[in-house]
């Protein structure tokens, strides 16, 4: 097991985080978690400093932004796959599917999205999965009730009116569809952002040797009665500025010392939760970096 705090802060950028105000920063965390709506979270950051609107517009989502890998690039083939989903929402799934160029089998990981469904940011994190390697798919939770609808903020409303226990379900049915799958090599690992972080966490207690290694990226820890039931490695990634997410570490530590899962844990100095996201200054280049090939390096260890 290896637990570090990166020594060397990393730069951050003169024209993103540094300029936003940490409180329009813990406004936004409010809002994305659902806590407070868009009217609440623009008007409150322009009341808590000088410039505060303008630094909470900046900090909406720009998906152009978001992808580094063109859908069209010939190193990998995409395309949309639908799978059965038993106990979930509506027992069908929908998923991104991406495979490295050649004909497999391959190492398979799940990319699993936040809390409002299958959007841009997430499909190109896919493909930069299938780029290393791997046979990519990322579930769309929201497929049940009509899919990603194209703004976060109506997929934030529509996963929230989901019935969680389904909605979960749906995950470990799309890792045993990606683990099955007649391109795989039979191992999978998992990964996932923010709700796809704590989902991550439940699926490693939950599928338990099924699943080979598990990458959550500032992730609600699993409850810690079900770590015993973890088989897999596991790599946590937090940012230093999470509260939050930061606070279940001890408990959830302690936990995977007493089963005695392997697992290694990074915090990232000077990020803000959400900092792998390049669709918003949340983003640091820096440790967005650093933290992926770490996560690429632990699939290529544990699930080729």
């Amino acid at each position: 097991m290896e637990t570090t705090r990166e020594l060397k802060r990393p730069q951050l950028s003169p024209v993103t985080q540094d300029w936003i105000d940490q409180r329009v920063f813990d406004l936004y965390d409010e809002y994305c978690h659902g806590r407070i709506d868009r009217r609440a979270f623009l008007s409150r950051a322009a009341a808590v400093t000088v410039g505060g609107l303008a630094m909470a517009q900046a900090l909406l989502p720009q998906y152009a932004r978001a992808q580094t890998i063109s859908f069209t690039d010939d190193r990998i083939k995409a395309r949309y796959v639908n799978y059965p989903s038993p106990g979930g929402s509506s027992g069908q799934m929908r998923g991104y599917l991406v495979q490295p160029a050649g004909n497999g089998p391959f190492p398979t990981v799940l990319v699993i999205h936040e809390n409002r469904g299958l959007n841009p940011y997430i499909e190109d994190v896919a493909r930069r999965v299938a780029v290393a390697g791997f046979l990519a798919l990322a579930p769309d939770g929201l497929f049940p009730v009509g899919g990603y609808p194209g703004n976060d903020d109506d997929g934030r409303t529509l996963q929230a009116k989901l019935d969680q226990g389904k909605l979960r379900t749906d995950m470990v049915n799309s890792a045993r569809y990606l683990k099955a799958h007649e391109l795989s090599n039979g191992k999978v690992g998992a990964t996932g952002f923010c709700w796809g972080g704590g989902t991550t966490n439940f699926l490693a207690a939950t599928l338990g040797a099924d699943l080979q290694a598990a990458v959550p990226y500032y992730g609600a820890a699993a409850d810690t009665a079900s770590v015993a039931s973890i088989k897999a490695p596991v790599m946590i990634q937090y940012a230093e500025n999470d509260e939050r997410i930061n606070a279940m570490w001890p408990a959830y530590e302690t936990a995977l010392k007493a089963a005695n899962v392997p697992y290694e844990m990074y915090i990232y100095p000077g990020t803000q939760h959400g900092f792998h996201n390049n669709s918003t200054p949340r983003y640091q280049e820096a440790a967005a970096k650093l933290s992926w090939e770490r996560t690429v390096a632990f699939f290529k260890k544990n699930v080729v």
